[in-house]
């Protein structure tokens, strides 16, 4: 498998060569994310003059982007030409995001972060509208006896690249003066969309298998009458929500609360998202072997324990145990990543498979929206409450609340196969 995804493209059948394809596009692709995302979204926020609530609000923007699937779905069949959506919707959320390292040069300074999330917005429109089109054409692409293993190791591949950057990153940000050192970060990215334009093109253009149904109703019928499937969508998007409260946050607290450098939160991501990169490799392994349904049930109370684990800060050193919850945490949402993509683009009908996307990313996209902006409130509104509560009581109250879930209702919603 390795093997076929790194071979030369002048040596490949066409699948081979769109398989490899979507391994190389996404390099640049993690490039961008990892150094505009994560900890450095949450730092060039602050260096922006944001606080709690804007900074929730901005890392609620991609879930509540994801509700423009739903539009794109239902207007599937005019975007036959998949590639070159993909290639127009994903450039311009690139591009658009790249430009948000301009506001300081271009906007006022009491604008800034209202401009930020104005841009940001618009710019993750862009890329969930890229998002269901590329699911739909990669699902197509990728044969289904391979593809766990094949989403294992490019997903490692991939976070061992995001590994890299992030430690780059925060290495930029710690040796250079800020602003400085964000100039040089939107410089690399400004390259690798340059980079991921040529990838994007590469892509096959293969045909689109249209809905057997002609109505909009019937179509969006088709997976909300689907029991199943809506019942574990239902009871995954809750648990996101829960999650979203305190995980989005964590690189917040490190920085604002805990105090921790840029170093110290840089190192910590980046030896989770090592973690989840080879954690990645195993839970596509066991793919192979067991149901994504499964699978996901062991996963989701990992996550749990993540979050129960900041409360270790009040016994162990707060380096060590920030380490400990990120290794855990990595483990968790790989897994939960590779098997939701699994279970969106295995446990559907080929034909209805983008108004499944569509409504997976719809509902998981509003509570993951809610959560963000609620964790942010919630901060907020605790910052005279004692130390304890800030910087490890809210995550600890959460992973309680989802462990609970995960438990008593994850075995009865996540039963089985379709």
């Amino acid at each position: 498998m390795l093997k076929d995804i790194l071979l030369p493209r002048r040596r490949m059948s066409m699948q081979r060569r769109g398989l490899h394809t979507a391994v190389v596009e996404g390099i640049p692709a993690t490039i961008i994310g990892n150094l505009l995302g994560g900890p450095l979204l949450t730092a060039y926020l602050l260096y922006l003059g944001a606080k709690s609530d804007a900074i929730g609000a901005a890392l609620a923007i991609p879930a509540f982007a994801n509700l423009v699937q739903l539009v794109i779905a239902f207007y599937m069949h005019r975007f036959e030409n998949r590639r070159l959506y993909v290639l127009m919707f994903s450039l311009v959320h690139r591009i658009l995001w790249v430009a948000t390292g301009l506001i300081p040069f271009w906007v006022p300074e009491s604008y800034w972060v209202a401009a930020y999330i104005g841009m940001f917005t618009v710019s993750f429109i862009c890329a969930q509208s890229a998002g269901v089109l590329w699911t739909s054409l990669v699902a197509d692409m990728v044969p289904a006896q391979v593809r766990g293993r094949y989403f294992g190791i490019r997903n490692t591949i991939h976070w061992a690249v995001a590994s890299l950057c992030l430690l780059i990153g925060g290495q930029i940000l710690n040796r250079m003066p800020e602003g400085s050192g964000f100039v040089v970060l939107y410089v690399i990215c400004a390259a690798a969309t340059v980079w991921n334009g040529i990838e994007l093109f590469r892509y096959p253009n293969l045909p689109l298998e249209r809905s057997i149904e002609t109505s909009k109703w019937k179509m969006l019928k088709k997976p909300l009458g689907d029991r199943t499937y809506l019942f574990a969508t239902l009871f995954l998007a809750t648990f996101i929500l829960i999650q979203n409260i305190a995980v989005p946050l964590f690189s917040y607290v490190m920085l604002d609360i805990v105090k921790l450098n840029y170093t110290w939160v840089t190192v910590i991501t980046t030896i989770q998202m090592i973690v989840m990169m080879f954690s990645y490799y195993y839970w596509g392994n066991l793919n192979s072997k067991f149901a994504t349904r499964t699978l996901l049930r062991w996963a989701l109370p990992i996550i749990a324990f993540a979050c129960l684990l900041w409360s270790g800060m009040e016994l162990l050193p707060t380096i060590l145990v920030l380490v400990i919850v990120h290794c855990v945490l990595g483990i968790g949402i790989g897994g939960y990543n590779l098997l939701a993509f699994n279970f969106i683009i295995g446990d559907t009908p080929k034909s209805e498979r983008p108004m499944y996307i569509a409504v997976f990313s719809a509902l998981t996209g509003i509570t993951g929206f809610i959560g963000p902006l609620l964790g942010g409130w919630i901060y907020k509104r605790l910052e005279d409450s004692p130390y304890w509560v800030q910087s490890y009581g809210i995550s600890m109250f959460t992973g309680a609340l989802l462990l609970v879930m995960a438990l008593a209702i994850g075995p009865t919603v996540l039963k089985g196969e379709k």
